[in-house]
């Protein structure tokens, strides 16, 4: 997750720490007249990079054998995760330099680099002759075969022979795939009298030769991306498994990741509206933008694998083990055009699913409520992705000040209690989420933060002023993340409101700085060095422990279909470990006097819902699923297999077909607005679709209504009976 706490362009002490850096660098200068691809500039930007880590980072690891070890695994993982191009003499090769990684960092000494890319170079480009030779003929679609896809604990080959027949296997597979699609195809044509009146049924034979080649033509299109790639790239690779090692979220930008990273901060793009992340070989969609063409479409869902690519009525390209940014090059693409995406679901099933690419609009980042009525009350829900700020210009939006205004407009409509939904929100500003939390409180303590040398500091809310002080529920999952966490903490802490959602939030509780390396240097002849997002700070709930790996764990945990999946910040070998501080001085809200039967309600309502146990019985079958790796080759066995598996899911789709009882509707300031602007009706109304599809907010709806006092409930009763005007 690229998450930046922008709070600390503010924070003075990083200033002091780069400062410092700078003068420490001074003496760093730079040979004039080398080519980019010059292995001066690369020592020096190891020299740099573990200079700034070391001097900056939180907590930096030692540099020895154990570093070495980790840098070792993961960079060979980078090179070859599916291990289909190394053989074991070249690990074998490789494995004397796992202890002396670290030595070579401290030498400048580039030597197990040089060797691993040469050898890697030179091992794609005989790869080619294996595929193309496999596809050359007809695959034998009948013989009992099986493809084992867990790349993490398969053996390298040990010879060239054994490597052609993973490479047979590996490209039948995608063969198999893609025949199996077409006949479907040719059977839906042949179901509909007009289609097939207009073309004449294609036989097995022709099928399995355009499926072979629609496979050979996209490994060729895959090997044409690697050729572009220079030693520059490569170098990065290793650069990063270095950074990396100091945890998770260190890493290195080069100068054109760098200026993709400016562009997703500024939130405005055209494509599918989907973001990736790579998992061993393949791609996996991580988070949906709200909003954008893949959003709206419903089709496309957190979790999918991305298998193939196609560009409107063109042949799809298969992205199986290619690299993530040349998968996003092929899925972005103008406003207007068309891509196909062939994805693999959570239940094991392929999938081609259609998008219209679009621009995904800056304002699907911002907040938004609704409004809902439940036994004469009127509630709020208040949703927000994401806790954005623009430190470089005071007048713009900020999360801060929106969900302020959001809190007044709900109160104007006199709603009675309040939802705070950050699902799927990885966090952004903290100086908003201080200010959106102190909106709920007497003034206070919100976050606590410790710097690299031990001191602490606590981020109060020094308003007095209390905008809500009714009933009110934080929704989080397990993709509630950092500044997410900190809000969901400090609510939880005060025992201010009920926290509902999975068992636990993702649990990143650090801070990170990104840092321009061209900063360090003088006489730059090399060009862009690009820049370093490392872990400079942590943070701590107010009740002194960290949201570090253990994340907020809900008051009312709901079961969702990602419960038993790895996706958490505890799931990462080399996360920061989870501890604790001090305790802030802060005093429990004593206004909510049922908050302990709210929760006991909710619990007893989720144990006989059975939407919600079958919610859960999905989550295990899908976890089961998960660790199911071998694949049939063999076509009636593949076939049956997926009619096996789509039958299975017919059992979980009430789960998508679930409704609950509740009307969601746009405030009368933006009904007003959706009457010129009809694209953001279509936006909302497919929000209120969702909302009323939505088994957990319909929980937090019924949690608001446990939370009401017996005298506001009888209250609002003899309104309803009298139709009493009370006036202020």
């Amino acid at each position: 997750m690229n998450i930046i706490m922008q709070f600390m362009k503010r924070n003075y002490k990083i200033l002091l720490v780069v400062l410092t850096l700078s003068v420490a660098l001074l003496g760093f200068s730079l040979f004039p007249n080398k080519k980019e691809s010059d292995p001066e500039k690369d020592k020096l930007l190891i020299e740099l990079l573990t200079f700034v880590i070391e001097k900056g980072h939180y907590n930096p690891a030692e540099i020895d054998d154990n570093f070495s070890k980790g840098v070792y695994k993961d960079y060979l993982n980078a090179l070859d995760p599916s291990k289909r191009f190394f053989l074991q003499s070249d690990i074998d090769e490789f494995s004397k330099y796992e202890t002396q990684i670290d030595d070579q960092i401290l030498n400048k000494d580039l030597t197990f680099f040089e060797l691993t890319y040469t050898r890697l170079m030179k091992r794609m480009e005989e790869s080619k002759a294996y595929y193309k030779e496999a596809l050359a003929a007809p695959f034998d679609f009948k013989k009992d075969e099986s493809f084992n896809t867990d790349y993490e604990h398969l053996p390298y080959c040990k010879s060239v022979k054994d490597l052609k027949e993973r490479w047979r296997l590996q490209v039948k597979l995608s063969a198999l795939s893609t025949l199996v699609e077409k006949q479907k195809l040719e059977e839906d044509k042949a179901k509909n009298k007009e289609e097939a009146a207009k073309s004449t049924p294609k036989t097995f034979e022709q099928l399995e030769k355009e499926a072979r080649e629609s496979t050979l033509n996209s490994l060729n299109d895959n090997f044409s991306f690697i050729k572009d790639l220079d030693r520059e790239d490569w170098f990065s690779v290793y650069v990063n498994a270095i950074a990396s090692r100091f945890d998770p979220h260190t890493s290195y930008f080069a100068p054109n990741e760098k200026e993709r990273f400016d562009l997703s901060m500024s939130g405005k793009l055209e494509g599918i509206g989907a973001r990736l992340q790579k998992k061993n070989d393949f791609t996996e969609i991580s988070e949906l933008i709200s909003g954008g063409p893949a959003w709206r479409g419903k089709q496309l869902e957190t979790g999918d694998v991305i298998l193939k690519v196609a560009q409107g009525n063109a042949e799809p390209v298969d992205v199986v083990g290619m690299r993530l940014d040349d998968v996003v090059k092929k899925i972005k693409g103008p406003k207007g055009t068309e891509v196909r995406l062939t994805v693999k679901k959570q239940d094991g099933t392929i999938k081609v699913i259609t998008i219209i690419r679009d621009e995904v609009e800056i304002e699907e980042t911002y907040v938004k409520s609704s409004v809902v009525e439940k036994d004469g009350f009127k509630y709020g829900v208040i949703y927000l992705p994401k806790f954005y700020i623009d430190f470089e210009d005071q007048n713009s939006r900020d999360a801060g000040k929106d969900v302020a205004i959001e809190v007044e407009r709900l109160k104007k409509e006199g709603v009675q209690g309040i939802v705070m939904d950050v699902r799927d929100n990885g966090g952004g500003s903290l100086k908003t989420v201080v200010d959106i939390a102190g909106l709920f409180i007497d003034q206070g303590p919100i976050v606590q933060i410790k710097s690299a040398a031990g001191k602490k500091e606590v981020l109060y809310d020094r308003d007095a002023k209390v905008q809500w002080d009714g009933p009110l529920v934080v929704m989080i999952n397990e993709f509630s993340a950092s500044a997410s966490e900190i809000l969901a903490a400090a609510i939880q802490d005060y025992k201010r409101g009920v926290v509902i959602g999975s068992k636990q939030s993702y649990g990143k509780g650090t801070v990170q700085n990104v840092i321009d390396l061209n900063q360090f240097v003088r006489g730059n002849t090399f060009g862009d060095l690009g820049a370093l997002k490392t872990t400079t700070q942590k943070f701590y709930r107010i009740n002194g422990g960290s949201t570090q790996l253990e994340g907020v764990k809900s008051d009312i945990a709901i079961p969702d279909k990602y419960s038993y999946l790895k996706m958490g910040e505890r799931d990462i070998d080399n996360a920061m470990p989870w501890d604790k501080i001090d305790p802030a001085d802060y005093k429990i809200w004593d206004k909510q006097n049922n908050f302990d039967l709210t929760i006991n309600k909710s619990r007893a309502r989720m144990q006989n819902n059975p939407q919600l146990q079958l919610i859960d019985d999905n989550a295990k079958w899908l976890d089961e699923r998960n660790k199911e790796n071998v694949y049939s080759l063999n076509i009636d066995k593949f076939k049956a297999e997926q009619k096996a598996l789509e039958e299975k899911n017919k059992k979980y789709k009430p789960i998508a077909d679930y409704k609950n009882a509740f009307e969601f509707k746009s405030l009368p300031y933006e009904e007003e607005t959706m009457k010129k602007d009809p694209v953001l009706k279509e936006k909302r109304d497919r929000w209120h679709e969702s909302l009323s599809k939505d088994i957990y907010i319909e929980e937090a709806i019924h949690i608001l209504n446990d939370l009401q006092s017996e005298n506001n409930k009888g209250l609002s009763n003899k309104v309803k009976k009298d139709k009493v005007v009370i006036k202020s």
